[in-house]
């Protein structure tokens, strides 16, 4: 029976009702200080679902990467078989029957997987008990799957402590203290006398677990100590197990260590001081412990914290080195050692390092990190010391932890004077400034350093540092990475564009692309590199070939950079919706890999659509935080659309120049239209001759077109419009196409030519139109009703795909194509039930009832 728990209860139940009724899924975090009912309350929700995966977090195996995974599955690994091969691989190497892991999420995704298969059977609840000891693999997997559920009836609940487990993004359910007559409810079945009652409700302060414990025992702290109800509760305990016999006090010791409830290894502990099984009964008894089987295990973790905390120092390191002794696995054996170890050790710390490299390989990077900082606190060697902090460093750092990995690059600095050490560091130093935000610190950190670099290292990190240089306006990091690596082609076409001889860097980056769509190349520096060209066709193709590859393998750590290429692209291409999609799910990945210092950088790769369509407050709510070069143009182009073109040229005058002004061309050729709208057509030349130059040298049709349309501009002449529109007309980026006839209907029209401009400024506002680019669609029709046409304020049809949601839109694109629901669920990481959920709920905005009906709509743009 649970006291002062109806409102809590109620929830829980809701969430259960609608997993089994509803097929929905559920999760929520129970929190509250220790002895507050959160286990009870897990117990109840367990008791009112058949199928039940429980784990608990223990603190001596919070060091063990997917310890708490195997809790969790060990009882359904048979069910592994039916799962999509990468995603059975990955289970497997985290339970350890194989040594090789997949990607560090792949684990979630196979748990919301196999959860989302389980509850085909009926609802499914996975219960965590002391999540805030979960090890930090099993934390990952879990909450990756968690944050995923929808429709597949799995209902997770996690109980964790206040302190930790934090920033999970989940529900949470605040657990507090028992108000005074649900605390007497409690005691009511206790024959205290009414003295004992008082004082247990006072010292207690409802607390149930506290309540419990005091009027069983009637132990009480000092007058006048004001200790914290846990600590009061802990106090009694060890005063209950200080009343023991000695050897069962040894071996509430030997289990203590020992923590996971290994009987095997436990037993064998104790035989060397002289003990066994039998000296275990007064705490049994006691009702202490419970031994089941091969097991053993504390009532409550406060209960295992006392049997420990009361032993003397020198007792515990005798007992770690009993355990270590006796240990059958090599990861506690190492572990047990570490505890023993009073100094500095290298045998020790490099049998943590080994372990450390078992965790890496099944993924459990922040588990491995932690161990290679413990292992370089038992380092006694400066250099190897150094070593091992850096590689805890590089570790954290892919975890997400940005101000850890910075705090142990620092003090590994200060161990090695090495300089390719210190080059190895500077990697640590600049992707952390880079995930900050502060990418032109981290160009020039990572060039500064790459010539101490190992040979083997060292063109990476010239090549990441002049990304960063190029993207971010940090030119001199390009034109030293490029002096620091000659033979680079890629670094010296970058170099180029720096010094603005167009001529010579596009074609050697187009080499680039080039091989990379044979094959030979790296596909994300490719896709980045057509972007920046604006070769859209070999940008949308190498970065869908490069997603696919991530989806595949499972390296979602990487997914949201080549998803941000991705979305600039469709962007320029005119597929906002599938923008949009992109960018939503690159920075719900970037959340869940512990970067979410991204989300102001991916959320600005929407501001251009946010001006398209001339939506101004969406627009400055992006461009907060966003990299100034991006957020400047953008703001720029809504200027222009909003005839505000005094503002556009003093925005664009800045671009072209401050240091972004080789980042996007793009921004010339709007220069160009703003001088001369503005009546400074001498402003336009060198933006002008600039563009043309870089469309000229790229080739690509769209910019030909539009250097074109600004020759006509400027020249106020005819035949520029003429070639431009047959030139538009073998490209892909239609905003610029309509922006084009729109510029040639407004030239006609003054020529007084109108039934001639018709014809472009009907093409220029149906594009308009289905672009949602409000400013420059009144613009076309006010042009169209200046040429004397009546009827043109009539709304475009809608497009079918603007009714779906982001994610909505991506399942149709992929299930329309053929794609099964469990393919589709492993490309997005969802579970198959909510794929189905998403094709349920965008049947009917589509106007359609089954998936085979998909084939007959257009889901591609006009």
């Amino acid at each position: 029976m649970l006291y002062g728990r109806n409102d809590e209860l109620a929830r829980l139940t809701s969430l259960i009702d609608g997993a089994r009724d509803h097929r929905r899924s559920g999760v929520l975090v129970l929190r509250g200080e220790a002895g507050i009912g959160k286990s009870a309350l897990l117990a109840q929700a367990a008791g009112r679902v058949p199928r039940v995966l429980r784990a608990t977090g223990i603190e001596a195996e919070s060091g063990i990467a997917f310890a708490g995974l195997n809790q969790m599955l060990w009882p359904v690994r048979d069910r592994l078989d039916a799962l999509p091969p990468a995603q059975a691989g990955a289970l497997r190497a985290a339970l350890g029957e194989t040594s090789a892991g997949q990607g560090r999420f792949s684990t979630g995704l196979a748990v919301l997987t196999l959860l989302a298969d389980l509850a085909e059977d009926g609802p499914v609840l996975a219960v965590v008990d002391d999540a805030h000891w979960l090890d930090t693999a099993t934390g990952e997997a879990l909450l990756f799957a968690a944050r995923r559920l929808a429709a597949e009836g799995v209902v997770m609940l996690f109980a964790a402590r206040d302190e930790a487990f934090t920033g999970t993004g989940l529900p949470e359910l605040r657990l507090g203290r028992l108000d005074r007559h649900d605390a007497e409810r409690l005691l009511a079945a206790r024959d205290l006398p009414p003295l004992v009652r008082a004082r247990v409700l006072r010292e207690a302060a409802g607390n149930p677990l506290a309540l419990q414990e005091f009027a069983a025992t009637g132990e009480r702290p000092p007058e006048g100590t004001p200790l914290p109800v846990a600590d009061r509760v802990l106090g009694s305990f060890q005063a209950q197990i200080a009343r023991l016999p000695e050897k069962a006090r040894l071996m509430l010791l030997i289990a203590a260590a020992e923590g996971r409830g290994y009987m095997p290894s436990l037993l064998s502990a104790a035989a060397t001081f002289g003990t066994g099984l039998a000296d275990l009964g007064a705490a049994e008894c006691a009702r202490l412990v419970e031994v089941t089987g091969h097991s053993i295990a504390f009532r409550h973790p406060l209960i295992r914290a006392a049997a420990y905390q009361g032993a003397t120092a020198a007792r515990r390191v005798e007992v770690h080195r009993a355990l270590a002794e006796s240990a059958d696995d090599l990861d506690c054996r190492a572990r047990h050692r570490a505890a023993a170890a009073l100094a500095p050790d290298e045998a020790v710390a490099t049998e943590l390092q080994e372990t450390a490299e078992r965790a890496r390989c099944r993924a459990g990077h922040a588990t491995a990190a932690a161990l290679y900082r413990q292992a370089a606190d038992l380092t006694p060697g400066r250099e190897e010391r150094a070593a091992r902090l850096a590689a805890a460093a590089s570790l954290t750092l892919g975890a997400g932890r940005l101000d850890e990995a910075e705090d142990l690059a620092v003090h590994a600095e200060k161990l090695t004077a090495c300089p390719a050490a210190r080059a190895r560091l500077a990697r640590v130093h600049a992707a952390v400034e880079y995930e900050r935000g502060d990418p032109r610190t981290a160009a020039r950190m990572i060039v500064d350093r790459a010539a101490d670099a190992p040979a083997d290292e060292r063109a990476a990190m010239l090549r990441t540092g002049a990304m960063y240089g190029w993207t971010s306006g940090e030119l001199p990091a390009v034109l030293r990475a490029s002096e620091l690596l000659p033979g680079d082609r890629t670094l010296r076409g970058l170099a180029l564009l720096a010094d603005g001889d167009h001529a010579g860097g596009l074609p050697l980056l187009a080499e680039q692309i080039t091989a990379a769509r044979d094959g030979t190349g790296d596909r994300l520096r490719a896709a980045q590199l057509a972007l920046l060209t604006g070769a859209d066709a070999a940008a949308l193709e190498l970065a869908a070939a490069e997603a696919a590859h991530c989806r595949r393998h499972g390296l979602v750590g990487e997914l949201p950079t080549i998803l941000q290429v991705q979305a600039q692209t469709l962007i320029a291409v005119g597929r906002h919706a599938d923008a949009e999609a992109a960018v939503a799910e690159a920075i719900a990945l970037a959340r869940d890999t512990g970067r979410p210092h991204r989300e102001g950088r991916l959320g600005a790769v929407l501001a251009r659509v946010a001006a398209v369509e001339g939506d101004e407050a969406r627009l400055h709510e992006l461009t907060v935080s966003a990299p100034p070069g991006p957020a400047d143009g953008a703001l720029a182009l809504l200027d222009l659309g909003l005839g505000r073109y005094d503002d556009a040229l003093r925005r664009l005058e800045e671009i072209a120049h401050g240091p972004h002004r080789h980042g996007n061309v793009l921004y010339a050729a709007d220069q160009v239209e703003a001088a001369v709208r503005s009546g400074e057509p001498a402003l336009a030349d060198t933006a002008f001759s600039r563009f043309r130059a870089w469309a000229e040298a790229g080739e690509q049709p769209w910019a030909l077109a539009v250097a074109l349309h600004c020759e006509a501009l400027l020249n106020d002449s005819e035949e520029p419009y003429l070639q431009a529109i047959r030139l538009h007309e073998q490209s892909s980026r239609p905003f610029e196409r309509a922006r084009t006839e729109l510029l040639y209907g407004e030239y006609l029209r003054r020529a007084r030519r109108r039934s001639d401009a018709r014809v472009p400024l009907r093409s220029a506002a149906s594009i308009f139109g289905r672009l949602h680019a409000t400013p420059w669609l009144e613009r076309a029709r006010a042009e169209l009703r200046a040429t004397g046409e009546s009827g043109t304020s009539a709304p475009a049809s809608p497009d079918l795909l603007d009714r779906l949601t982001p994610q909505e839109l991506q399942v149709v694109r992929l299930a329309a194509a053929g794609t099964s629901s469990r393919e589709i669920a492993a490309q997005l990481f969802l579970s198959p039930r909510t794929v189905e959920y998403h094709l349920y709920k965008a049947y009917p905005k589509l106007g359609i009832s089954s998936r085979k009906e998909l084939s007959h709509l257009t889901l591609e743009p006009a």
